[in-house]
C-alpha cells in the first residue's frame, strides 16, 4: 500500500519539477509500523552546474528546526521540571530587557507564550544587518525593546525559546542530541543548494540560508537543522510509534492552546499546507526553503516533502503553498481509498 501512496502523492511534485516551477523535490512517507516509502525527482542544484537529487543529499530544513529541535527540547526540559511553560522566560533568561526589570513586556513573555505564538512579537526582523558577532547578537535579541504588535506567527519567539535552551543546558543546540540523519550545520554529506543570497554573495549549498541564523552562527531556535529524508520520517516515525516523544509531549504537540496553534506546532485549519483531508488532530509544520513535515496520528501515517524551491532565488512564483496541500490530499484520499 505504502508504493501505492507514494505514486500518488509526488504526482503533484513531479509535475512541478517537471515544468521547471521547483528546481528538485523529495517524498517520504512512514507509518506507525515502520513502513517507508520514498521518491525523488531533479536536482539537487542548477546554478552555477547541475546536480541530480538523491535521496541521501541533506535539506536546510529552516523553520521544521522549530519543531524537530527547539520544541522537543523545550518540551523535554518541562517533563524534566526544569522549567514550567507557564512560567516567564526570565526563568532561564534573567537578563532579557534587564535594564527596565519593573516595566519591560517581554520579562512578562511565557515559554508557552513563545510555543504558540501568542506574543506581541514581530514576524521577523532583519537582525543580520546589526552585524555579525553571534554573541552580540544574542544580547542584542535580549535587550531590544520590541515594537508591540497583534500575535503573528514569529522568528523572534523561537529565538528566544532557542537561547533559553543554551542558558539552562549550559550548551549550544549543537550540543543536544538528535536522530540519525538530523544534523547542524554544515551537514556530514551532499547538501542541496539554496538560495544566491546577495548578503553573502554566493549561491548556499551546505550552509544555512536564513540570514538571521546565519549571523548568529547558523544554530538558532528558528532554523538552521538540516536533514535528510530519512532522517525527518525516523523523527516522524517516533511521534507515530511514542518511541520519540512521551505520552505528555504528544500531548502538548497534539492540543490547540492558541487557534489553531498548539506547542510548536499547527493542527489541521482551512487553508493550511496539509490539505483538508487529513484527520482533525494531523499537526504540521513548514519551511522557508521549501521543506515540511506532517503528521496523521489517526490514520498512523506521516510524510515530509522536501524541495529546493528558493534554487537560485526565492522571487519566483514556484507553487509551493498550492503544492503542499495537493501532496496531502492526494496522499489521504489515496489511503483512504486502498
Amino acid at each position: 500500500m505504502i508504493e501505492q501512496l507514494a505514486d500518488a502523492a509526488f504526482g503533484p511534485a513531479a509535475d512541478h519539477v517537471a515544468s521547471g516551477r521547483i528546481p528538485g523535490a523529495v517524498l517520504g512517507i512512514v507509518t506507525a509500523d515502520g513502513a517507508r516509502a520514498v521518491r525523488v525527482a531533479g536536482s539537487a542544484q542548477v546554478v552555477p552546474a547541475v546536480e541530480a537529487l538523491t535521496p541521501d543529499h541533506w535539506f536546510d530544513l529552516a523553520s521544521v528546526s522549530k519543531v524537530i529541535a527547539t520544541t522537543s527540547f523545550v518540551l523535554r526540559l518541562a517533563e524534566e521540571g526544569r522549567i514550567d511553560l507557564d512560567r516567564p522566560l526570565t526563568d532561564a533568561i534573567p537578563d532579557l530587557r534587564q535594564y527596565d526589570v519593573a516595566n519591560a513586556a517581554e520579562r512578562r513573555l511565557t515559554f508557552r507564550d513563545c510555543l504558540v505564538h501568542r506574543t506581541f512579537l514581530p514576524a521577523v526582523e532583519p537582525i543580520y544587518t546589526y552585524g555579525d558577532d553571534p554573541a552580540r547578537l544574542r544580547a542584542f535579541v535580549l535587550q531590544r525593546e520590541w515594537k508591540h504588535g497583534p500575535p503573528v506567527y514569529s522568528d523572534i519567539n523561537f529565538i528566544l525559546l532557542g537561547i533559553a535552551v543554551e542558558r539552562l543546558t549550559g550548551a549550544g543546540l549543537d550540543a543536544l542530541p538528535l536522530g540519525t540523519g538530523l544534523s547542524w550545520g554544515p551537514p556530514p554529506g551532499p547538501a542541496v543548494a539554496t538560495e544566491y543570497c546577495h548578503w553573502r554573495g554566493r549561491v548556499l549549498k551546505g550552509e544555512v540560508h536564513d540570514e538571521n541564523c546565519s549571523a548568529m552562527g547558523g544554530r538558532t531556535g528558528h532554523a538552521g537543522l538540516f536533514g535528510t529524508v530519512a532522517g525527518v520520517l525516523g523523527f516522524a516515525q517516533g511521534l507515530l510509534d511514542g518511541t520519540g516523544a512521551s505520552p505528555g509531549m504528544l500531548s502538548a504537540i497534539r492540543t490547540a492552546v492558541e487557534g489553531h496553534r498548539t506547542a510548536g506546532w499547527e493542527i489541521r485549519h482551512p487553508g493550511w499546507s496539509g490539505g483538508q483531508a487529513c484527520s482533525a488532530g494531523t499537526i504540521g509544520h513548514t519551511g522557508f526553503t521549501g521543506t515540511g513535515l506532517w503528521v496523521d496520528f489517526d490514520r498512523g501515517v506521516a510524510w515530509t516533502l522536501l524541495t529546493n524551491r528558493v534554487h537560485p532565488t526565492r522571487h519566483f512564483d514556484s507553487g509551493i503553498f498550492t503544492l503542499r496541500p495537493a501532496t496531502g490530499e492526494a496522499l489521504i484520499t489515496t489511503f483512504d481509498g486502498s
